[in-house]
């Protein structure tokens, strides 16, 4: 498809008001959820053909979130796109005021390849319920889901309402050059960047969201069984590809020996003596992710886990200990299935070498003690999280997920997905039958306007 083109028929078609009017925007999203379900056989083969994921997961973190989304969307919609009435100064007494939620035109999605449909289909939603027309630029990484959001797409939506663009770096770079009205992106730092300078070419507001090292703590007066099984489970789904994964585990000293055999068990009972032979254990996602990510094991002593097959795209899951805050696995995301550890004494030192890095874009706090609790809350920057659990805030619409600093920018899911893709256009509504006469020159009594503006 010709970029400039696509670009132009959306814009012209945009133009035309159809996707202002609320019953296309719930029409067009049934269409959606029906075209998923339709296409869930194929969804699930593509994710098998990409990371290897079994149905389960796959309808657990990709299929099943997205249907949830929509039908979430399309139950509120309708009061999402009402005009908010808001407060009006005393000093327009017979004047009301408005913000009305509007579509920004046409937006650009780019989506990354290790949740390849949920993180497509989820912005998606957004910018249809808002209104607009989309471009979306599935990641060519995972090219078989790719194929299967395109083929989803080009059967249900007019290109010039809905189109995807597939292809290499080389699309996403022309695609870039474009004037879009908003581009929502989600990827790598350094990914994060380029588009980042791309859309302030066209002063194009920009939603990033991106990643970073999510810390895991792990106080002593935590529960550890419960806390192993969920690390572990947060940890290793998706063979660790997952951007609120806990990237590294700070333990409290007196409970670290116990955390440790809890979590060799339910890795364990999880994916069995031999991981690799897990119908449950998903694959890295190419040879590119796989070198790096084998990499770090050169470091630190491995507790558990350690084998790869690069053949397979295979790398079990892996303890890794003795580890340094300047060691080389704890510079940059891992984004894979090693979960580097180290101790501490003073929850105080802890949050002051959090705090020494890049804001992550999810924290996992473990502990019974309150006071803990909101220390970690009050004086950590962090993108989102849980207490007492791992990933499970991702998956609320009525938690508005997105990162902080380096992490990330903007918000979506539930309604902030709406507003993400809404412009709040104020409008003051003033009557004809009174004026104001101390707003026109000439000017007088400095002293009465000071006194009404108090």
């Amino acid at each position: 498809m010709d970029i400039k083109t696509a670009i132009k028929n959306q814009r012209q078609y945009f133009n035309q008001g159809h996707t202002k009017e609320i019953p296309f925007r719930i029409t067009r999203l049934k269409t959606l959820e029906q075209a998923i379900k339709k296409n869930e056989e194929k969804i699930i083969s593509a994710l098998k053909r990409d990371l290897n994921k079994t149905a389960y997961e796959s309808y657990l973190t990709e299929i099943g979130l997205i249907l949830s989304e929509i039908r979430f969307t399309i139950k509120n919609v309708q009061t999402w796109t009402q005009p908010q009435k808001v407060k009006t100064p005393f000093i327009y007494p017979f004047a009301s005021s408005y913000n009305y939620p509007e579509p920004y035109g046409i937006v650009l999605v780019i989506s990354p390849w290790n949740y390849p449909f949920q993180l497509a289909m989820a912005p998606l939603i957004g910018a249809m319920a808002a209104g607009n027309c989309a471009v979306l630029k599935p990641s060519e990484s995972s090219p078989h889901t790719s194929g299967i959001i395109s083929e989803i797409l080009a059967d249900n939506f007019e290109n010039q309402y809905i189109a995807a663009i597939t292809g290499d770096a080389e699309i996403g770079k022309a695609l870039l050059e474009q004037k879009f009205d908003y581009i929502f992106f989600t990827g790598s730092v350094p990914l994060g960047k380029i588009v980042m300078a791309a859309a302030s070419k066209h002063l194009t507001p920009v939603t990033l969201e991106l990643g970073g090292k999510s810390p895991c703590i792990v106080d002593r007066e935590a529960s550890i069984n419960l806390s192993a099984k969920r690390i572990v489970s947060g940890k290793f789904i998706n063979a660790g590809q997952t951007c609120i994964a806990p990237d590294y585990l700070v333990v409290h000293k007196s409970v670290k020996a116990d955390l440790v055999n809890c979590m060799q068990k339910y890795i364990k009972q999880f994916y069995g003596e031999q991981p690799r032979e897990s119908k449950d254990y998903p694959r890295i996602i190419n040879n590119l992710h796989f070198e790096r990510v084998a990499a770090h094991l050169d470091k630190g002593d491995i507790i558990v886990g350690g084998e790869t097959d690069q053949k397979q795209l295979y790398i079990s899951p892996t303890l890794l200990d003795n580890i340094g805050w300047d060691d080389p696995v704890m510079q940059d995301e891992i984004f894979g299935p090693i979960l580097p550890m180290l101790e501490y004494q003073d929850l105080s030192q802890v949050i002051a070498a959090i705090n020494a890095r890049p804001k992550p874009l999810a924290l996992y706090f473990f502990s019974t003690n309150k006071q803990n609790q909101q220390r970690i809350l009050k004086e950590i920057s962090f993108g989102g999280g849980c207490i007492n659990d791992t990933l499970l805030h991702f998956a609320s619409p009525h938690l508005p997920f997105g990162g902080v600093g380096n992490s990330g920018m903007g918000r979506y899911h539930g309604k902030a997905s709406f507003d993400t893709f809404s412009h709040r256009k104020s409008i003051l509504k003033n009557r004809l039958s009174f004026d104001l006469p101390l707003r026109y020159p000439p000017y007088k009594n400095l002293k009465y306007l000071k006194k009404i503006l108090r």
